[in-house]
């Protein structure tokens, strides 16, 4: 497996479990400092890597009216802003070949969205910016299929990837996690993160319906996820999470439910890596 070298945090074989984790969408400056000082500083205690992770655009939301973020400019500079005051690692999803230049300059880490992942130009030209790369798994990929986007950026000399399992689909509107996509994933020698909270979203259901989500199950798919052997973890969590302008129904609460999420992975994470290293 290749390590991934993201800032000052490197995922892979025998090295601390991460966690990328943030709002879903940038809202405001001084709320997104707020969640990233906390989770930075949860991450401390327990000896685990941290990314900043929100969009500075949300472009696959549900509605046409909904709240589609600061936009490429103004969301850059913000996110800039937090790598400032931070310290930490920025990652924010990409969704135009437009924007991948403007984004390389701003943001450590680029982020496909499973939508887009068999997008050959799009994959290509993220690829092709210098950055690591996180491509999240379509829902509607068996993992093995993840060879090609990891073929795509190898072709343009990227073997900084990090594959994402953000659930399969299984009927209609929900999503489920088979742990041995983990394995998988990583036998095509990129470190492998599990998303348990776009795996809880009930779609078909406005996110920001109670109904549409069971973040209550977030914990027991990242504890699979972290048994599995998965390199990361990526966690949507907000202060208040049904106030906030996106997928609201299954993030995590940061001040309640995240800590105590993080220290059931974390003893976990723990014998994984002895095992590894052992």
């Amino acid at each position: 497996m290749n390590d991934v070298t993201i800032g000052d945090v490197v995922i892979g074989h025998g090295r601390p479990l991460a966690l990328i984790a943030g709002p879903c969408l940038l809202e405001d400056l001084d709320d997104a400092l707020f969640i990233g000082e906390t989770l930075k500083r949860e991450t401390a205690k327990r000896g685990l890597s941290y990314i900043f992770k929100a969009s500075y655009e949300k472009d696959n939301r549900g509605k046409p009216t909904g709240f589609p973020g600061h936009g490429l400019d103004k969301g850059l500079a913000l996110l800039t802003k937090i790598r400032e005051k931070l310290g930490v690692p920025i990652l924010s999803d990409v969704h135009r070949e437009t924007d991948v230049d403007a984004a390389a300059q701003a943001l450590d880490i680029l982020q496909i969205p499973a939508f887009l992942c068999q997008q050959t130009s799009l994959v290509m030209k993220i690829g092709q910016a210098g950055k690591p790369v996180n491509v999240k798994k379509g829902q509607f990929l068996a993992p093995e299929d993840m060879a090609s986007a990891v073929e795509k950026l190898r072709y343009v000399g990227n073997n900084q990837i990090l594959l994402t399992d953000r659930g399969v689909s299984f009927g209609y509107h929900r999503l489920v996690f088979d742990p041995r996509s983990v394995p998988i994933m990583q036998a095509l020698g990129c470190p492998v993160v599990v998303d348990p909270t776009h795996i809880v979203r009930i779609y078909g259901i406005s996110s920001s319906d109670p109904q549409g989500g069971e973040p209550e199950f977030a914990a027991t798919l990242a504890r699979a996820g972290v048994a599995a052997g998965c390199n990361a973890l990526f966690i949507e969590t907000h202060p208040t999470p049904f106030s906030a302008a996106c997928d609201a129904a299954s993030m995590v609460c940061l001040g309640t439910e995240l800590p105590e999420l993080l220290d059931q992975v974390t003893p976990i994470a723990r014998a994984m890596r002895e095992k590894n290293l052992a």
